[in-house]
């Protein structure tokens, strides 16, 4: 065995040891493969740094600015709210929603599209439902990688198996041809999770995320966190009283954070607002206490109540901290006077002073430097209200300012770059062009694209591009190749399946899935001519194998997602070494009645 072969063995049982065992992180390992690489002399400099300017690293680059423009400008608000119309927040609805929706999208467009598209919306809902994302985003993926193989043009790896059909004289399969199989491995994938994800799927991964802003809030100062919707009908008799009369904190210790008509929305309404007929009410507190409030007024509990949820609890609006500013001018006046929620739009929830704490009462107590208030609003008052020279905003605020009025423009730029894919052009070049629109028509700052990207992603995908070349130049994969698959050749047919697929399977685990399909296609061909087995067969089973990438994060859409989702390798090979072998067996088991 030559020297290179025994050196590209050893990079690979150290990569794959140090992904199982989490030694060290995931980038991490890639970057230590990229250095082993370069010193056992297995690569050029050059080939070593590639993958930084690789087809797959600039188009995730382009993905994740992409995401962040539709992100800033709400337009993931209402893709949230859209789903959690038709699935409500069941995790095993939601789970199916997405699935179905991400691999039916994925048959027509490149599955990181896809992917792109409905993640950040994904995110959202796992956090107003409080879902772990660890439990929706994997099946999510793992849908967006089988959906790949429901049309020809699904993946990478169909569309380069029709070409190499082409140059060897074979006839090329049609549009639809895999279709079936497609639809059957979809299916599979989400029965697959809606019956074992609570086995196999992460609870979630606490150290892997510090608690955001609002959890800290609502732990620190234990505010209450449960809304509750009602209608008011014309027979109530809170029609024409306005907020103070009703006494909400004082008679039923709760608070009115918004009340919406005719689909308009106002936060913290002033206390000389006027509670009307048809008026929806969003009250934060105790459910025997709104319980309570609803039979006194004889109020209906509103049927839109999950729209409501998502509208004001946590995706346009949230809890912050307030400090005032030394020598500030409203210092000695109370919150009464300077008409706080008519001039800042937030509720306040609780005040503290001196160390003193307080829930109720307090909105005629002169303010004084170091006083803190507990408020809640929407994220753009709360930022109007950062930008008081009276204040100290204290707390981070998770949610940027949104740009709605440039949601046109952002879904404009994600479909151009999308379509741009379709028309031949490198995926790449196609979505970096939609999210260079994006920073120039002022969706995104650069700043704030810089800041879209998630570099471990991008240092994980980089460094392991080069071990695909590695083993391409070394000779490595093809005598693996040739020494594999004589000792299946006389094999029955079902078995010679299983057996190309499976190598197929761990070559696109260890390099790109393109690679595996350039390497293995003319060995099935030879293989199907000398057994007498269609070749084509043989060749497209190595086309829908090279699709079959569960076990570990190295599939960009794995990795991709590994962050959000909060993974750790083991997940993978806990949830997909039982999808692998479903994946195995079902294109295996159609290819073979198909062609033989």
């Amino acid at each position: 065995m030559e020297t290179g072969v025994i050196l590209m063995l050893i990079v690979i049982a150290t990569a794959v040891a140090l992904f199982v065992t989490e030694r060290l992180r995931v980038d991490m390992v890639a970057l230590l493969v990229l250095v082993m690489l370069f010193w056992f002399g297995l690569v050029t400099p050059q080939e070593a740094i590639s993958g930084f300017s690789s087809n797959a690293v600039i188009a995730i680059i382009s993905v994740m600015i992409l995401g962040g423009g539709i992100e800033r400008t709400g337009v993931t608000g209402h893709l949230s709210r859209f789903i959690v119309g038709i699935a409500g927040k069941n995790e095993k609805r939601l789970l199916a929603t997405f699935s179905a929706a991400v691999g039916g999208l994925s048959a027509f467009i490149q599955n990181i599209g896809s992917v792109a598209l409905f993640h950040p919306a994904l995110i959202r809902i796992a956090k107003t439902t409080g879902i772990p994302p660890s439990r929706l985003v994997m099946p999510m993926g793992f849908a967006a990688i089988t959906g790949g193989t429901l049309t020809m043009i699904g993946s990478g790896a169909l569309i380069i198996l029709n070409d190499l059909l082409v140059a060897s004289g074979a006839e090329p399969f049609g549009f639809f041809a895999v279709t079936p199989v497609g639809l059957l491995l979809l299916c599979t994938a989400i029965l697959y999770f809606l019956l074992l994800g609570p086995y196999v799927l992460p609870g979630g991964h606490p150290e892997s995320r510090r608690p955001g802003s609002q959890e800290a809030l609502v732990d620190t100062w234990q505010l209450p966190t449960e809304m509750h919707h009602y209608h008011i009908p014309a027979a109530s008799p809170l029609v024409g009283k306005e907020r103070e009369e009703v006494r909400l904190k004082t008679d039923y210790s709760l608070h009115l954070l918004a009340v919406t008509e005719k689909k308009e929305v106002s936060y913290a309404p002033w206390r000389h607002a006027t509670l009307r007929a048809g008026q929806y009410l969003t009250l934060l507190g105790r459910a025997e206490d709104a319980e309570r409030f609803a039979s006194d007024y004889s109020l209906q509990r509103s049927l839109y109540q999950e729209r409501l949820s998502a509208e004001v609890g946590g995706v346009y609006a949230g809890f912050a901290e307030i400090v005032v500013r030394p020598h500030a001018q409203i210092a000695g006046s109370s919150l009464r006077e300077i008409a706080f929620r008519k001039t800042y739009g937030v509720e306040p929830i609780m005040f503290s002073s001196g160390g003193a704490e307080t829930r109720m009462g307090f909105f005629d107590t002169p303010l004084s430097a170091g006083d803190a208030i507990v408020v809640f609003g929407p994220w753009s008052s709360i930022h109007t209200l950062a930008a008081d020279p009276n204040f100290i905003l204290s707390t981070r605020v998770e949610e940027p300012a949104m740009r709605r009025e440039k949601a046109p423009v952002a879904v404009l730029c994600f479909a151009g770059g999308i379509a741009l894919t379709l028309t031949g052009i490198p995926i790449s070049m196609g979505l970096l062009t939609g999210a260079l629109v994006m920073i120039l028509t002022g969706v995104l700052s650069i700043d704030e694209a810089y800041r879209s990207i998630d570099w471990k992603t991008i240092f994980l995908l980089a460094g392991l591009i080069p071990l695909g070349t590695a083993m391409i130049n070394t000779g490595t994969a093809a005598l693996i190749a040739g020494s594999v698959l004589p000792l299946i050749g006389g094999a029955h047919p079902l078995l010679l399946f299983i057996g190309i697929g499976a190598l197929a399977t761990l070559f696109t685990l260890l390099m790109s899935n393109l690679g595996a399909v350039v390497i293995l296609v003319p060995i099935a061909l030879l293989i199907g001519a000398e057994t007498g087995i269609d070749p084509r067969g043989l060749a497209l089973l190595v086309g829908l194998c090279a699709s079959n990438s569960f076990l570990l994060p190295t599939h960009q859409v794995n990795a991709f997602l590994m962050s959000s989702g909060g993974y750790h390798t083991s997940d993978y090979l806990k949830a997909g070494s039982i999808l692998t072998v479903l994946f195995l067996v079902v294109v295996s088991g159609w290819v073979y009645m198909l062609f033989v």
